[in-house]
This record gives structure tokens, C-alpha cells and sequence, in this order.
């Protein structure tokens, strides 16, 4: 059994904690809402009155929040026992988490995000990117590997980031793209269903088409990864392209899109609900 500090118990956090906690490990947690910090405790941990609380004497903290700033102001206002795994499984800016590791000489720091939604968190089959010395994410697997099913290390300091952006660019062109496919398909009277159908048999199968084909075409657009935390990722895709000196055209426009959906009232909504964006350039709203 290993003590865990956690911090960050919304709707990702508060299934990885649980399934932490199943695998029998001693986990603190801390949230900012209260109902989150009861749902641990139904499940087995400890609630935690503030995220010093949470971190103290814990081997292992983990801290899954929803930006940068959450995560800096963790970093700057908790202290860390000496020797601490520090693994920020939130999706921050890449300089963020170079950064940190740089300041923080007596933890052993690694940028370790996710890919999967709440589905993924849920059913603990997160595919997790993870960035930091090789001693140290082999320190971390194990845990990793409660929440996911595809753990890897992917480089130094920030490369989990990097990768991080590049999923979600590619996620966000890819639900554009079949956004369009759905919004052609109808207006051409063809069913959607057989049309995605098909299309998810051939060449353009992709794990979207798998899970959301159903849900897009039925226009039922509950969050399991919402629109402003999208906005968010793209903002971190194009401030990495910036970084690294390289061009991304349809990254910028996959960005433009997603910012149309937020001032068009969706940020709330599922990442799906791009498709809310393509009937309305199409006039099909």
C-alpha cells in the first residue's frame, strides 16, 4: 500500500482516485467541491480540508486539474515532502511543466496526461503520455497502469504535453471531419447511419467513428469532454507549435473551429457538438 495525495477530483480525478483505492493504496484526497471529496470517501478514501492536507507525508501525489494555473498555484502553495512523485496528469501548457520540474530540485516531477474522456477514466483505460526521467516513470507505472490501459514514456520534461496537443489536434480534426461526413450525408439524402456504417468498416475507421457516430447523428451531445476544455487544449497545440517554430494550418483552423463553438454557446457541451458549428456554416442548423 502506498500513500496518495490527490488533488483534483472532478470528473476524471474522481474515477483514477477510486480505482487508486481498489487497487489498495491510501488515498487523500482534496476538491474544491465538496460533493467530490464525499464520493471518495463512499469509495474508500480520505478527504482532505486543503490540498497541504492532501500532499503531507504522501509518497505519491498526483494532481488532476483543469489548467496551468491550477496546477502553479498547487505547485507554489503546498509543500512537498522531500522525495515526493509529483505526477500532474492534468493537460497544461508544455513550458508549464518544464518549468515546474525545474523549480521543484527535491521532487521527482513527471507530466503525465491523458487521453480517453471520462469513459477512459471510468473504465480505467486511459491511454497516458508521460514526460520526466526514466527512473521515475518507472517509479510511477505502476500507478499509471491503474488508470490506463496504454502507458508510455514519450521523453524528458514536457514531451507528455507535446504529445498531449498533438492527440487532441487529431481528435478535434477528426470529429470536424466527421461533422462535415454527417452534415454531407444528410443534406445528399443519404441515412447517416449506413453511411457511417460504412465508413467506419474501411479506411477511415477511427475510434471516433466507433464510439460517437450513434450519439452524433442522434444529436445527444452530454458531456464526456466539453467543448471549453477543448478550446483550452488547442490553445496549448498552437502555443507548442509556436514554441517548437513549425506551422500547423489545419490545427488552426480544427482551433478556430472549436472558439466558434464556445462563442456560439456550446463550451458546455460535448466535443461532438462541433457538428453544431459545421450545420451552422452550412445553413443546415
Amino acid at each position: 500500500m502506498t500513500s496518495i495525495g490527490f488533488i483534483g477530483l472532478g470528473i476524471m480525478g474522481s474515477p483514477m482516485a477510486a480505482h487508486l483505492v481498489n487497487a489498495g493504496h491510501d488515498v487523500t484526497g482534496f476538491d474544491l467541491d465538496p460533493a467530490a471529496l464525499r464520493k471518495l470517501v463512499a469509495d474508500g478514501g480520505k478527504a482532505a480540508s486543503s490540498a497541504q492536507e492532501a500532499v503531507s507525508g504522501a509518497e505519491v501525489v498526483i494532481t488532476m486539474l483543469p489548467n496551468h494555473p491550477q496546477v502553479e498555484a498547487v505547485v507554489d502553495e503546498v509543500a512537498f515532502d522531500d522525495g515526493t512523485l509529483l505526477i500532474d496528469m492534468s493537460t497544461i501548457r508544455p513550458s508549464t511543466s518544464i518549468e515546474i520540474a525545474r523549480r521543484l530540485t527535491h521532487v521527482r516531477v513527471l507530466d503525465a496526461p491523458v487521453s480517453g474522456g471520462q469513459t477512459g477514466a471510468v473504465q480505467a483505460s486511459l491511454s497516458i503520455m508521460a514526460g520526466g526521467e526514466e527512473a521515475d516513470f518507472a517509479a510511477a507505472r505502476p500507478f499509471l497502469e491503474v488508470v490506463g490501459k496504454t502507458v508510455v514514456h514519450v521523453g524528458p520534461h514536457g514531451a507528455g504535453q507535446v504529445v498531449k496537443a498533438a492527440n487532441q489536434l487529431v481528435v478535434g480534426g477528426i470529429y470536424a471531419l466527421v461533422a462535415e461526413a454527417i452534415v454531407l450525408l444528410e443534406a445528399s439524402g443519404v441515412d447517416p447511419k449506413a453511411g457511417l456504417d460504412v465508413l467506419a468498416g474501411g479506411l477511415a475507421a477511427n475510434r471516433i467513428l466507433d464510439l460517437k457516430r450513434e450519439s452524433m447523428i442522434a444529436r445527444e451531445f452530454q458531456p464526456g469532454f466539453r467543448i471549453d476544455l477543448h478550446h483550452k487544449d488547442m490553445g496549448i497545440a498552437l502555443d507548442a507549435a509556436r514554441s517548437a517554430d513549425v506551422a500547423l494550418p489545419v490545427t488552426n483552423q480544427i482551433a478556430a473551429l472549436v472558439a466558434a463553438a464556445r462563442a456560439q454557446g456550446y463550451g458546455s457541451l460535448d466535443h461532438s457538438a462541433l457538428l453544431k458549428v459545421v450545420e451552422n456554416f452550412a445553413g443546415r442548423a
